[in-house]
């Protein structure tokens, strides 16, 4: 395949930074139809449009997610990206590879694709670019013969799930994120598989509320672990902070001196419901104030720690712009045990009622979040059975009327027909 001109491609290569271009042109020598990538790509820059048909009815035998059917509109110019589809492939908890398993899974895309890869993409999933039509069942066949390595989720089904590092490496987390990310997606293999859901749907698990992985901002349901009891206080070691011995942030600093650490100026005054003070040379916490934003623990992690009572808080309905906007997700359940000793039952209940409900009330195209939305909060948190309480409040009701179910109010119903009998009577 002969070489494009690429003089719109080629001032990206010109700046400080790492360029795909010269990775691609890198590229290009052991995989030609790199070239028509370049090509195609500097045809959709001069056009301003994409040179790229979205989608298409193309796959792998018994699944219905996993690949994304890509072809080009241009393909007698650019031959060699006609079919250029991209796979996806489920990574495993917390992105932990060996450097043999990415080799031989580097040698795998080699053999059946262009070379290209996105490590990883917000999906979450390593994906694959670029591959045709007919290597897609040997490329299958290959990825879970030889490295145990299955699809990713794509299309109106269940997402592949995505974890922090959890207790693996963070010392902060509140609950093993690892085996609650695997063992729901061996779980739910069925559902990340075999689209049937009104759109895409995703659960991300951080361990603590620092949430690593932005479960609140990408997910449908977000399980962020928290604690229930008090932050632990080691006070000898915070009047170490104070004293300068201790370096702030855990010793992270950016070349920058920032001086005598300030507990009152970069910790207290910085806590966003103002629950912390210095008290006869002690930090003094009002926990029943704190909503766990982690600031101070992250600033003293010497001196301060989450507590002993751990969990999760569990969100739900968060999403991307596509159609009312980006939000964040809606906090449901405060508090709920994560744990492996009951196989995460009731995480898998609470997940399993929302889908019971979504899939039927939800319209196409339609995130669980917009649901929420369209139905009302009071509406979801009745069907999911949850209490509502002051968390729930988003902002105070500016609605003058007040609504009430019969069975809310007692003897209601009956009330009402007696109160028009005797009128009538009379």
């Amino acid at each position: 395949m002969a070489k494009h001109e690429t003089p719109l491609l080629d001032q990206l290569e010109s700046g400080p930074w790492p360029s795909f271009v010269t990775d691609l042109k890198r590229q290009a020598e052991k995989k030609p139809e790199c070239w028509d990538i370049l090509g195609q790509v500097e045809l959709s820059y001069k056009d301003r449009i994409t040179h790229w048909k979205h989608g298409g009815i193309v796959g792998v035998f018994g699944y219905g997610g996993g690949i994304v059917g890509r072809y080009s509109d241009v393909p007698k110019q650019f031959p060699g990206v006609e079919h250029f589809h991209t796979v996806r492939v489920a990574q495993p908890a917390s992105k932990y590879y060996s450097t043999k398993h990415l080799r031989h899974l580097m040698e795998i895309w080699e053999k059946h694709g262009s070379g290209m890869t996105n490590f990883h993409g917000s999906t979450g999933d390593i994906i694959l670019l670029g591959t045709r039509t007919e290597h897609l069942e040997p490329l299958f066949w290959d990825l879970t013969h030889d490295l145990n390595q299955d699809l990713g989720g794509s299309g109106s089904n269940l997402r592949t799930p995505a974890n922090c590092l959890g207790q693996s490496r963070c010392e902060w987390s509140c609950y093993d994120t690892e085996e609650c990310c695997h063992q729901l997606t061996i779980k739910y293999q069925d559902e990340i598989h075999r689209p049937a859901f009104p759109y895409k749907f995703k659960f991300k698990f951080s361990g603590c509320p620092n949430d690593c992985v932005a479960a609140i901002a990408r997910s449908d349901v977000a399980v962020i672990g928290t604690w229930k009891d008090n932050i632990r206080i080691d006070q000898a070691a915070v009047k170490e902070y104070i004293a300068g011995n201790y370096p702030s942030n855990g010793g992270a600093h950016s070349g920058r001196d920032w001086g005598k650490f300030d507990i009152q100026k970069e910790v207290v005054d910085l806590c966003p419901t103002k629950c912390m003070w210095m008290e006869g040379g002690e930090l003094k916490i009002d926990d029943k104030e704190c909503t766990r934003c982690m600031h101070c623990i992250n600033v003293m992690p010497r001196a301060l720690r989450p507590g002993v009572d751990t969990g999760a808080t569990v969100c739900v309905g968060a999403k991307a712009p596509i159609l009312d906007g980006a939000q964040f997700a809606t906090l449901i359940v405060p508090f709920m045990k994560i744990s492996a000793d009951n196989e995460f039952e009731e995480l898998i209940e609470f997940i399993e009622k929302i889908w019971d409900w979504w899939m039927e009330v939800g319209k196409n195209r339609e995130r669980v979040g917009e649901t929420m939305q369209r139905v009302g909060l009071p509406t979801f948190l009745s069907i999911m059975g949850v209490d509502p309480i002051p968390q729930h409040v988003k902002e105070p009701r500016s609605n003058p009327y007040v609504f009430w179910k019969d069975e809310e109010v007692p003897g209601g119903f009956e009330r009402d027909v007696e109160e028009f009998r005797r009128r009538h009577a009379a």
